[in-house]
């Protein structure tokens, strides 16, 4: 999935975390949500102006970041 068009990042919004364009909501704040269980429904009641369709990409872009991770073993 493509999240380029809903994530982007900004030294001068939430210093420089990613988070909704147009939005101060990071993906930080909507993967912790989701880790601790709630629903998209929950996310759209605690945030009124995310939309679903954001939620998606949000998760998109914390698994690039991750799947772009390296890995250094330390003998």
């Amino acid at each position: 999935m493509n999240h380029s068009g809903f994530i982007e990042s900004d030294a001068a919004v939430l210093l420089g975390k990613p988070h909704i364009k147009g939005d101060r909501i990071s993906v930080e704040q909507i993967i912790q949500r989701l880790s601790e269980g709630a629903a998209t429904e929950q996310l759209q009641e605690a945030y009124p102006i995310l939309s679903r369709e954001a939620v998606f990409p949000a998760l998109a872009y914390a698994s690039d970041v991750i799947s772009n991770e390296q890995v250094i073993a330390v003998a």
